[in-house]
């Protein structure tokens, strides 16, 4: 079924799709950039989730968003941009947002925060697609 003709002028827009690859890495661009001038902070942020090596994993994290990100923005290598986000953000959500591990209305919050990041993932997968031509269902 095709869109309704205002929808598919809006989806013809020169542009758009790397627009929206744009909005889906800004957060990981954005948070990698602050943790590389703060690496103290970044190094504080993953001691404080209890991994060992907090230098060589900020590091790690900060590769991961910068490197991602770019990549991401790519129409050559969107797929492995995608992929590296992804990754990153099924450990980091694994990690930082156990709903699990929690009772009452924190558990909410986590649970909510953990699917909004399933939900991250699942648009890195469709970008990809959509960048990469993969079969569209």
């Amino acid at each position: 079924m095709n869109p309704p003709a205002p929808i598919a002028a809006l989806l013809a827009v020169p542009g758009l799709q790397f627009l929206a690859r744009l909005a889906l890495a800004s957060p990981f661009a954005i948070s990698g950039l602050v943790k590389l001038t703060d690496f103290a902070g970044a190094t504080g942020e993953v001691a404080g989730l209890g991994l060992a090596s907090p230098e060589l994993v900020a590091g790690a994290v900060i590769a991961a968003q910068l490197g991602g990100s770019i990549l991401f923005l790519t129409a050559s290598y969107c797929w492995l941009g995608a992929g590296i986000l992804a990754g990153f953000t099924v450990v980091a959500t694994l990690l930082a947002h156990p709903f699990w591990a929690f009772e009452g209305p924190e558990q909410g919050h986590q649970t909510a925060t953990f699917f909004e990041h399933v939900a991250i993932v699942g648009g890195f997968a469709a970008a990809a697609l959509l960048v990469n031509g993969g079969r569209r269902s």
